[in-house]
């Protein structure tokens, strides 16, 4: 994937850089200490990626997007600054990588760009899945109302209906987003997410036990406390999930 690093601070180019050389599906075609400089060589070289600072003299990088005509490169952003991260993903920006860059966390922002680049065969399929479904390395960014969150789909262990909004429990919080369960459950992966009943979906790595319920449903434990009916229905769905 041809890439340009954009950052006015050449030591973190060279080290980002050196992070890179591991990577062998990654070709660094240039890189760029302003947006000015960014612009001409995206024009030129046509970046499939671009590791993107917010922070630099002239234009940052929030404005260094909103500059580029035609279509613009995937993004990762890089940045010393934590507080960025919400207007990021308003870039639809792949990542947000605080400096100095962890090595694992750049792994997992590498491999998030070749699933998203990854071609999908929409003839295989439905019509309401094409969107990119959702894995337990993913992460998200989640609001509810003065209070946001940037939180790895593996941490959330159950998803609530309530209505037209859905509960997300994760850690000891539990914010509520403006989506429906059966939206949510279209974009989340069924291998690891199960829908245990009409208003539950339980990340199933996150179930501490399972009993026999009423009427041939389950009753399942997650670790932190929370218990969950999985339906008749349903149960027999996760047993033929779950057995070998």
């Amino acid at each position: 994937m041809k890439t340009l690093i954009v950052d006015d601070e050449r030591l973190a180019r060279n080290e980002l850089k050196r992070l890179l050389e591991s990577h062998s599906k990654i070709e660094i075609v240039g890189e760029a200490s302003n947006a000015d400089e960014a612009l001409d060589l995206i024009d030129e070289l046509q970046p499939e990626l671009l590791f993107l600072d917010i922070q630099m003299p002239g234009k940052n990088g929030f404005e260094l997007l909103s500059s580029i005509e035609g279509k613009a490169p995937e993004v990762i952003f890089t940045t010393a600054y934590d507080e960025y991260a919400i207007k990021a993903f308003e870039f639809n920006a792949l990542d947000y990588l605080l400096k100095p860059i962890d090595a694992d966390r750049l792994r997992d922002a590498i491999n998030r760009v070749e699933e998203n680049q990854a071609p999908v065969d929409v003839s295989d399929v439905p019509h309401e899945r094409t969107e990119k479904v959702l894995g337990e390395n993913d992460q998200v960014f989640v609001k509810d109302g003065e209070k946001c969150w940037f939180v790895k789909l593996s941490k959330i262990r159950l998803f609530e209906s309530m209505g037209n909004y859905v509960r997300l429990h994760f850690d000891d919080q539990k914010p509520l987003v403006l989506k429906s369960l059966n939206s949510l459950e279209e974009r989340l992966d069924p291998n690891t997410y199960f829908r245990a009943n009409r208003k539950h979906i339980i990340n199933l790595q996150w179930i501490e036990k399972i009993e026999p319920w009423f009427s041939g449903g389950l009753l399942v434990t997650l670790q932190g406390g929370d218990r969950i009916e999985i339906s008749r229905r349903q149960a027999i769905r996760f047993k033929e999930l779950m057995s070998l």
